[in-house]
C-alpha cells in the first residue's frame, strides 16, 4: 500500500534522474535509489529502517545533500549490502567539488541560460584544456586536491564543455572581473592561447562576454563568484562559492536579488567589444 501511495504522491513519476558521472555524490544516491527500488520499498520505508524522514532519503537520493559515514553505515544496515555503501560515501567526502556543486552541475547541463561572474580565473565553462590542466596541476602541488581529484575535475570540466555544444546551445552571459584576464596561468602561450579563445568564444551568437575593469571599484556588485541559472522552465537557481563553501540556492526570494545584481554589474561593465579589445591587448602581452 505504502509502495503504490509513493507512487500516487509522485515519487516515483516525478523523480529527478541523476547522472552518476557527475560526481560521487550523484553515483551514491543513484545506487541508494536502484537498491531501494529493488525491494520494493518507499523512500518513507526505508527512512523508517534507516531511522531518518523519506525526506532525508530523497535529498540524498538527488544528490540534494551528501551522505555521512552515518548514514551510509546504516543505509547498508537496513539494505543488507554489507559496507558497500559506506565505502561509496567514502569517495563523496573525498571528492574535490565543493558542496552544492555537483548538483549545480546536473542543471547547468540542461539550463537555457547560463549567466556566470568570476574573480581571478577564468570560468570552467570557457577554460581551454591546457589552461585547466594548469589549474588542477597548481592546485595539487599546493596539496588542495590529489592527482586523482584533478582528473575527477578535468573529466568533469569536459562534459560540462560538451554540454554546450548541445541544439539549442544555451545563452552564456559571463562577466570577468579584469583580474581573470590580467592574472597568468600556466605561461605566456597557454595564456595567450586562453584569451585567444575567449576572444573567439565572443563571436559566438549565444554568448556575451564583458569585462568588469579595475576601475569599477566599489559599484562592483559581487565579491565572490557567481553562477545563475535559468532552467528550461524558467525556474531559477544560483550557486555562489567562496575558497572552502559552496551554496546552491533555488529560492526566488534569494536568487531574484542576485539576477537583479548580475544585471547591474553587465550595465557596468564594458561593452562586448570594449572588452575583446582589452583581452586583444592582454594577449599581445602573453604572445611570446
Amino acid at each position: 500500500m505504502r509502495q503504490l501511495l509513493g507512487e500516487i504522491t509522485g515519487e516515483h513519476v516525478n523523480r529527478k534522474d541523476l547522472d552518476p558521472e557527475t560526481s560521487a555524490t550523484a553515483a551514491f544516491g543513484q545506487r541508494l535509489r536502484r537498491l531501494r527500488d529493488e525491494r520494493g520499498w518507499t523512500q518513507d520505508e526505508l527512512g523508517d529502517r534507516m531511522g531518518c524522514t523519506g525526506t532525508h532519503i530523497s535529498a540524498v537520493e538527488t544528490g540534494r545533500r551528501p551522505p555521512t559515514e552515518h548514514f551510509a553505515a546504516n543505509a547498508d544496515k537496513a539494505l543488507g549490502t554489507g559496507d558497500r555503501l559506506e565505502r561509496m560515501s567514502r569517495a563523496v567526502r573525498e571528492t574535490a567539488l565543493l558542496e552544492g556543486f555537483p548538483e549545480y552541475v546536473t542543471h547547468e547541463l540542461s539550463a537555457a541560460e547560463i549567466r556566470l561572474f568570476e574573480l581571478g580565473i577564468i570560468p570552467g565553462l570557457l577554460q581551454t584544456p591546457a589552461y585547466a590542466a594548469a589549474v588542477a596541476k597548481g592546485a595539487v602541488q599546493r596539496g588542495a586536491i590529489t592527482e586523482q581529484q584533478a582528473e575527477e575535475r578535468l573529466a568533469l570540466l569536459a562534459k560540462r564543455q560538451r554540454s554546450l555544444e548541445r541544439t539549442p546551445p544555451p545563452l552564456v552571459y559571463t562577466v570577468l572581473d579584469e583580474s581573470c584576464i590580467r592574472r597568468p596561468v600556466g605561461g605566456h602561450s597557454v595564456m595567450a592561447a586562453q584569451l585567444a579563445w575567449l576572444a573567439e568564444l565572443a563571436e559566438r551568437p549565444n554568448t556575451l562576454l564583458q569585462v568588469a575593469p579595475y576601475d569599477l571599484g566599489e559599484r562592483r556588485a559581487f565579491d565572490l563568484p557567481v553562477y545563475l541559472l535559468a532552467l528550461p522552465d524558467r525556474s531559477l537557481m544560483s550557486y555562489a562559492e567562496s575558497a572552502h563553501q559552496g551554496r546552491l540556492e533555488r529560492s526566488i526570494r534569494v536568487v531574484q536579488p542576485l539576477l537583479t545584481a548580475y544585471h547591474q554589474l553587465q550595465a557596468e561593465a564594458l561593452s562586448q567589444a570594449a572588452s575583446v579589445a582589452m583581452i586583444r591587448e592582454v594577449m599581445r602581452g602573453n604572445t611570446p
